[in-house]
C-alpha cells in the first residue's frame, strides 16, 4: 500500500520503461530521502514554523493548482512579525538537516569512476545548491524561492522541477550532455521519483516510502545508507 499523498494520484501516466541499460555514465538523484535525512525539505521548515502546506496537497494532485501555485502558498507561511524571512534565515534553517548515510562516500566514488552526478528535486534551490557545494555535485534542478533587494524571500518562486514530471529534467541533461537515456541510472525514495527511475535506464528505489516505486524499480535499497548503491551500481559501471 502505498502512503498518501501517492503518485498514483497525479492524472498523466508515467512514461514506459528503457529495457536496456549502457554502461551507467550519469546518475540523478532525489535530495529529500535520498541526500539528506528528511522526508521533506519544505516540511522541515514549516515545522520549525508551526505551519503545514497539508491543505494545498490535494488540490495540487487534483490539478487544480499548479506547482508554481504550491511553492507560493508554502513560501507565503513563512513568515516573522508578520514579514517574508531573510534568505539568511532559511538557509541557517535547512542547513542543519544532516546528510544520509553513506552519502559523501558514494558521490565520491561515482567522481572517481568518472560518473556524471546531478541533483533533480522539487526541493528549495537554497539548499540543492548547498548538497551540490558540499558533495561536489556537477548539476542541479530545484525549485527557486525569489528574494527580494532587502534579503527576503518575496512570496514568489520559480518552477523548474515539477513534482511528478521529473523525467523532463532528466531528458534536458540527458540531450545536453549527450548521454543516452539508457545509460542513465536515477534514484528516488518516492512516488515522486517514479517518473525519472521509469525514463532512465536503470532505476533504483533507496529507503522507498511507498510500494510503488519499489515496483517502478530495478534495484531496491531498503537500508538506510547510500553507500549501498557502490555494489548496486558495480556491474553496470
Amino acid at each position: 500500500m502505498c502512503t498518501y499523498p501517492c503518485y498514483r494520484y497525479n492524472k498523466v501516466a508515467a512514461p514506459n520503461r528503457k529495457k536496456k541499460t549502457k554502461n551507467i555514465s550519469l546518475v540523478f538523484f532525489d535530495m529529500d530521502g535520498v541526500l539528506l535525512d528528511t522526508v521533506s525539505s519544505w516540511r522541515y521548515v514549516h515545522e520549525y514554523f508551526g505551519t503545514t502546506n497539508e491543505r494545498s496537497i490535494i488540490p495540487y494532485l487534483r490539478g487544480d493548482i499548479d506547482y508554481l501555485e504550491f511553492i507560493r502558498r508554502d513560501v507565503s507561511l513563512w513568515k516573522k512579525n508578520n514579514q517574508h524571512v531573510k534568505k539568511t534565515t532559511l538557509e541557517n534553517i535547512m542547513n542543519t538537516i544532516p546528510f544520509i548515510k553513506g552519502t559523501k562516500e558514494t558521490i565520491s566514488f561515482l567522481h572517481h569512476c568518472g560518473i556524471h552526478t546531478a541533483i533533480v528535486s522539487a526541493g528549495i534551490n537554497l539548499l540543492a545548491d548547498r548538497v551540490a557545494r558540499d558533495l561536489g555535485i556537477e548539476y542541479v534542478f530545484a525549485n527557486e524561492v525569489t528574494v527580494g533587494a532587502d534579503g527576503r524571500l518575496t512570496g514568489e518562486g520559480v518552477l523548474h522541477v515539477e513534482l511528478t514530471h521529473k523525467d523532463k529534467n532528466v531528458k534536458e541533461l540527458s540531450q545536453k550532455l549527450s548521454v543516452p537515456l539508457n545509460a542513465c541510472a536515477a534514484v528516488g525514495n518516492s512516488c515522486f521519483d517514479i517518473s525519472m527511475l521509469e525514463v532512465c535506464g536503470l532505476g533504483i528505489a533507496f529507503n522507498p516510502e511507498d510500494a510503488c516505486v519499489e515496483h517502478s524499480a530495478d534495484i531496491v535499497i531498503k537500508e538506510k545508507d547510500l553507500s549501498r548503491l557502490i555494489p548496486a551500481l558495480e556491474s553496470y559501471i
